[in-house]
């Protein structure tokens, strides 16, 4: 882990961070305060946290299955590791709808953060700003749109004097790092328009709406404590975004003020399903809002919605399962993302989501086919531990480990070399839970 004279390449050479840590422990004493094992992370971040807030965070759809098979999914890829290859400087930078980004990975929308810590969405913004990689802001945030915005921008201006974050924000762009909005659509169209303008005035510059959550999965956890944070005191907390909104308050202020659920049950989590048929003129909208930028829907799981995803104009879609918190017992996302790169990978943006939890993950993800990674409960438990040193800990860790695995499995570029003959497939075997070393 020598740092001198290493040639400077399109990313940061994120391993470098592993040496800062050792050094750190070796001359200073200091150690990091928590595990970034994700098993023991997940498990520390219980001690962190109220019920209410780690359930949110970690409760899954039914029995847990789609959560397993998320993970199971990853334990059925191996990487073949290729030797003597020069992985002397490493390009894990990808283009992601006009910005050029230093490493393939998306802080995804999570809602509420202010369970995790009290500062909420401002958090990972920030991080998201440092890194140059994209932030996705939830419509369920605890903060408004134009905060985390700041946030971002902050993030990013706070290392321009050490050499930037590596990132390229698209041409034309009045954001300093790349910021995309996750629309939850509800059934007041002035409400999503007032909600797209004021995102895009605030260089949230992708629109990207949830499909797969009009109505929120059946997890046991969350019913046995019933765990809904807007109708507890002070019934403020998660009606943050929705508070802040001018049409919104104009419209319903005065039914929010007698019903903390308002917000989340009318806009967000309604219950009643859009279809195909909305799509055309939602995007319509966005593009008029926006001067043309792209339109991406999260939520799919199959090669037909891909292509018809296509059809209807979106420039990109998220391949998830939300995290295995909607349907029990459905497919693992990686299971499918095959068929769908294979379906529109040449067509559009993929983005894949649900079970990233290390950088052979990140790795795997990219060699089956998608441009892109977002984690999520990844940065969260980072936050539930030490708020923005955390998170910021939690996702430096990640980038360095898909360096390191980059470097020690013989992979230099993530665009060019890393692609499915990267992968071999193995078809038996079951998941460990719990086989490693531990202090």
């Amino acid at each position: 882990m020598d740092p001198t004279n290493k040639a400077k390449g399109p990313s940061p050479h994120y391993s470098l961070y592993q040496r800062e840590i050792f050094r750190q422990g070796g001359t200073e004493g200091k150690l990091p305060h928590f595990s970034v094992h994700p098993d023991e992370l997940v498990e520390s971040t219980k001690k962190k946290l109220s019920d209410r807030a780690y359930f949110y965070a970690n409760s899954n759809a039914g029995l847990g299955w789609t959560d397993r098979a998320n993970r199971e999914a990853f334990y059925s890829w191996r990487i073949i590791p290729r030797m003597l290859v020069d992985t002397n400087v490493r390009d894990l930078s990808v283009e992601l709808f006009g910005h050029r980004i230093p490493a393939p990975i998306l802080f995804a929308p999570i809602g509420i953060n202010k369970l995790y810590s009290p500062e909420g969405e401002l958090i990972p913004a920030k991080i998201a700003g440092e890194l140059g990689l994209p932030y996705c802001l939830s419509t369920a945030a605890s903060n408004s749109i134009e905060d985390v915005a700041a946030a971002n921008d902050s993030g990013a201006s706070s290392i321009a004097s050490d050499g930037g974050n590596y990132c390229q924000v698209r041409a034309g762009s009045n954001a300093k790092s790349p910021r995309f909005f996750q629309l939850y659509m509800g059934h007041d169209d002035d409400v999503t328009m007032s909600l797209l303008e004021r995102a895009w005035k605030s260089g949230f510059d992708v629109c990207m709406l949830t499909v797969d959550t009009w109505q929120l999965g059946w997890r046991p956890t969350d019913i046995n404590l019933a765990n809904y944070v807007f109708y507890y005191p002070p019934g403020t907390t998660g009606n943050e975004l929705g508070a802040s909104d001018p049409v919104f308050m104009g419209k319903y202020g005065d039914e929010l003020k007698n019903d903390s659920g308002k917000w989340i049950n009318s806009s967000v989590w309604h219950g009643k399903a859009h279809t195909w048929e909305k799509m055309p003129w939602l995007i319509k909208q966005w593009k008029r809002i926006s001067g043309g930028r792209p339109f991406v829907i999260k939520g799919i799981q199959s090669a037909e919605d891909a292509l018809k995803a296509y059809e209807i104009g979106c420039e990109g879609i998220v391949v998830t399962n939300h995290a295995g918190r909607q349907v029990d017992g459905a497919v693992g996302s990686l299971e499918v993302l095959p068929e769908i790169v294979d379906a529109v990978g040449d067509k559009m943006k993929i983005i894949f989501d649900s079970g990233i939890r290390t950088g052979s993950d990140v790795f795997k993800a990219i060699a089956l086919g998608a441009h892109a990674v977002q984690v999520g409960r990844l940065y969260v438990w980072g936050m539930a531990h030490e708020g923005e040193a955390g998170c910021r800990h939690v996702m430096k860790s990640l980038l360095a480990d898909l360096d390191i695995t980059m470097t020690v499995a013989g992979y230099p570029s993530i665009t060019r070399d890393v692609n499915r003959k990267a992968l071999k497939r193995n078809e038996s075997g079951v998941y460990p839970r719990g086989e490693h070393a531990k202090l």
